[in-house]
């Protein structure tokens, strides 16, 4: 297989169509379809459902997908390293919690443009499992993620530690243990989220059941059905001092090791050139954050 039809078939499997593949690539539509069509008569195997516009792809394209991400950043590494080159360029995929992206990544975003502005970044926010599972799979260069991070393929860097606080509405009174919202509905990101994980755990660590779930994809729309009454949830207390919340919401401590989680920088530890995100890394190293 060659790498530019492994570029094709990756361009064409994360945007789902053949022409803003094409777009993307700067190619001709013609030239990608029938490049990926070489590359399916190769392998012997469909690597995607069409559905009219759309591709879908298959359990085999997905097994590929792997392989290709893996094989592509390692050309791009090894022809990097031969070339001696160590300026940050070319394109960084960042993985971000939704709390992370909106609290603590604008300014480090904003100095790393003007340090690297050749740099093309690009944010991706995500529960912090998938957040983990796409750094393994090639698909993001580094993510910000919830502590712990138990995979030794990953390097990791502790940026900061974010103290997690329980949002009420106005009305509730004060809150000690579960018990005191037991009748309440947990509102939390989707599954896979790390602070949601936190929450449930608290409930049952007290034996407290808990009475509903309701998942969004948003902060913004958990912190607006906390000041309906619809429900409590768990966010870093940081996103809440960035917002005028008025008297809508109210903030309760929670215990230290329930409220204290540290936030990682995480990337695959195998991919040994990357000026970009050796770049990136090093703006947490000097104390760029939001409090800066």
């Amino acid at each position: 297989m060659e790498l530019s039809a492994l570029r094709i078939f990756q361009a064409v499997a994360e945007e789902g169509s053949v022409t803003q593949a094409a777009a993307r690539l700067n190619r001709v539509q013609s030239n990608v379809s029938a490049r990926l069509a070489q590359l399916e008569e190769a392998l012997g195997v469909p690597l995607f459902h069409r559905s009219g516009r759309r591709l879908l792809i298959t359990a085999e394209g997905e097994r590929l997908l792997a392989y290709a991400g893996r094989l592509l950043t390692l050309a791009d590494e090894a022809q990097a390293a031969v070339r001696g080159d160590q300026r940050p360029a070319g394109q960084l995929r960042i993985g971000a919690m939704e709390t992370a992206a909106a609290a603590r990544l604008p300014l480090v975003l904003a100095a790393f443009h003007r340090r690297h502005p050749e740099v093309d970044l690009l944010l991706e926010t995500a529960p912090t499992d998938q957040l983990v599972q796409a750094v393994l799979n090639h698909k993001l260069d580094v993510a910000l993620v919830a502590a712990p991070v138990l995979r030794p393929e990953l390097a990791q860097l502790a940026v900061f530690e974010e103290e997690l606080v329980l949002l009420t509405d106005a009305a509730q009174g004060p809150v000690r243990s579960p018990r005191d919202v037991a009748r309440r509905a947990l509102l939390v990101f989707r599954s896979g989220c790390a602070y949601r994980r936190r929450l449930e755990n608290w409930f049952a660590e007290a034996d407290v059941a808990t009475t509903r779930v309701s998942e969004f994809g948003t902060f913004e729309a958990i912190l607006g059905c906390v000041a309906a009454g619809m429900g409590v949830a768990l966010m870093p207390k940081e996103v809440l001092k960035q917002r005028q919340l008025g008297s809508s919401i109210q903030c309760h401590t929670l215990p230290p090791q329930t409220a204290l989680v540290q936030t990682m920088l995480v990337w695959r530890g195998d991919v040994l050139h990357h000026p970009a995100r050796h770049a990136f890394a090093a703006c947490f190293d000097a104390g760029i954050s939001p409090a800066a």
